[in-house]
């Protein structure tokens, strides 16, 4: 019987909370399986080459034992966007360090995992070869080698391993460090807001209420007229590669007589989720984007094209909470939503509620896809390639 594999991914967040890349990873591989561990790297390898569309804005950070340093699969590879990870004991061998010069010349990048910082000032034939360097968040010598970093040339990145909560994130960004940020969607974040709902995510949330009433165009402007800065936020969205339009969209008439209304309402839920200014976080922006675009592209297919459009809403709105600070109860109150948009969004339940939790489990490091993925009938194949699908279209987004 084939082993099922799920992808898992981690963002890597510079100390402003943008997204820099991924690691990525299959579920649960701590646990360990049946396939070697060269086989396991070479299928992560094989899926990140072969997505369709792929972006070239990604940084994929993939572990790399010795055995898949010479592998094919390398060359389907876009080199500038693919760093190979090893340990400081893979890294030494004698027969590895010709593979990695040889990979460095190709333009890959390369992540020595733990070396402490004796190790890093006594060879100096390795240094030039690092692009970055990854050490845990409580190394001794953390502070000592981002000084380090400064003094060489040419100069490495020095990456934390993982952040287990925001308070480590906030120390480490203090120090001017990059992380990778696991479980990032489940990490609960303080924010000191006043517990009510902005003008402007007020007047969102009224412009979506009368795109669900199908409302007059003429009066969308009208209300759309009141926030030049929203009308320019929307027409940016609207006019991003990622929505495939062929012509530059110039009005709210204009838009909605090529596409009709629903488009308007995802495009509507984009901003809605940037409203909280005094809170906001680009890493969460972009995880809710890529919730709503992988559990759309987990739908196609099974569900009508208005229902799985009705996928990508449910998706960003589960992450809300996070991003406005303010419970999702308090503004579900303020707009009127499908019945079955409401019971995913608050239970999991419904005909949509099986798609957002296969979503969540996928963003968990021990989330268990495989039970979500079974119950709808998917095969892992297509929840991973809707997931590196979805991680390519939210960089498109201009945000």
């Amino acid at each position: 019987m084939t082993e099922t594999k799920y992808l898992q991914r981690a963002p890597l967040l510079n100390p402003t909370q943008h997204v820099l890349g991924y690691k990525l990873a299959w579920q649960n591989q701590e646990k360990g399986g049946e396939t070697p561990a060269g086989v396991n790297v070479r299928q992560l390898l094989s899926l990140v080459a072969e997505r369709p569309g792929k972006s070239e804005s990604n940084l994929w950070f993939l572990d790399a034992g010795p055995e898949v340093l010479s592998a094919e699969i390398l060359k389907s590879l876009i080199p500038t966007n693919t760093v190979l990870m090893l340990t400081r004991d893979e890294m030494v061998n004698e027969s590895t360090m010709p593979l990695v010069m040889s990979l460095r010349e190709r333009g890959f990048g390369v992540a020595l995992g733990g070396p402490d910082l004796g190790f890093l000032e006594s060879d100096e034939c390795l240094l030039p070869l690092l692009t970055h360097v990854e050490i845990c968040v409580d190394h001794p010598d953390l502070a000592a080698i981002s000084s380090h970093v400064k003094l060489t040339q040419p100069q490495y990145s020095v990456v934390v391993k993982k952040f287990s909560d925001w308070h480590e994130f906030d120390a480490c960004a203090a120090l001017g460090l990059s992380g990778f940020f696991g479980n990032l969607c489940l990490t609960p974040r303080k924010i000191n807001l006043s517990g009510e709902l902005g003008l402007q995510t007020v007047l969102i949330l009224q412009l979506m209420q009368m795109v669900q009433e199908n409302a007059d165009v003429r009066d969308l402007e009208k209300m759309l007229k009141h926030d030049a800065t929203l009308s320019y936020k929307l027409f940016r969205y609207i006019n991003s590669a990622s929505f495939g339009m062929q012509v530059e969209i110039e009005s709210l008439r204009h838009a909605v007589s090529m596409l009709g209304y629903t488009p308007l309402y995802r495009w509507l839920s984009l901003l809605l989720v940037m409203t909280n200014t005094a809170g906001f976080s680009p890493a969460l922006l972009q995880a809710a984007i890529i919730r709503g675009r992988f559990a759309e592209l987990l739908g196609k297919g099974l569900l009508s094209r208005s229902e799985a459009e009705n996928l990508f809403v449910v998706g960003m709105f589960s992450m809300l909470e996070q991003l406005l600070g303010l419970p999702l109860q308090q503004v579900l109150r303020q707009i009127s939503l499908p019945e079955a948009v409401e019971k995913a969004l608050l239970s999991r339940d419904g005909v949509y509620g099986p798609f957002l939790a296969l979503v969540e489990a996928c963003e968990r490091e021990d989330g268990c896809a495989s039970d979500y993925a079974e119950a709808l009938f998917m095969t892992d194949t297509r929840v991973n390639q809707a997931h590196l699908a979805a991680l390519d279209w939210a960089q498109s987004i201009k945000i």
